[in-house]
């Protein structure tokens, strides 16, 4: 392994052989099982569009909070860098992905939409500027081949 090489693993099971595994489009199920050593089973599906439960994670939904985190903590660690004091995040982030006529799809764009708590009023514009930069360092953000927008508002505590 290089310096700054890191690898990840974890296992996808499917788990939605109905009785006759993929015998006809309807006749199984897009049920299955991430699991990652020492951590709790996320339980993952397809849309429900694609015929999948509503109840469990989507690939979709998987890689807009992915996304998401990658950039709130990549944020914090440019706030820190800055001196700017965040006492709260929330994002309420969406994407937009693309139906094609051939069955095919891809994300068009994600926009995030955090909401950060700064402590001084003197880092406010400072802190909305940092979403850059965060955005540039984003390990996911950098991965993907489609824009991610930033909408950001701060407040102070």
């Amino acid at each position: 392994m290089g310096l700054g090489e890191h690898h990840y693993s974890l296992t996808v099971q499917w788990t939605g052989n109905l009785g006759n595994g993929t015998s006809s489009y309807r006749g199984y199920s897009r049920d299955h099982d991430i699991r990652i050593p020492g951590l709790p089973v996320l339980p993952g599906s397809a849309d429900p569009t694609f015929h999948g439960d509503r109840d469990r994670y989507n690939p979709e939904q998987l890689l807009l909070a992915a996304l998401a985190q990658c950039h709130m903590l990549s944020f914090l660690h440019v706030a820190v860098k800055h001196g700017v004091v965040v006492t709260d995040y929330q994002d309420d982030a969406t994407g937009v992905m693309r139906l094609n006529r051939d069955g095919s799809g891809q994300f068009e764009s994600v926009t995030l939409n955090p909401r950060v708590t700064v402590e001084d009023a003197a880092h406010v514009d400072l802190a909305e500027q940092l979403h850059r930069e965060a955005n540039a360092v984003c390990f996911i953000a950098r991965s993907v081949n489609f824009p991610v927008h930033h909408s950001p508002v701060t407040e102070v505590a």
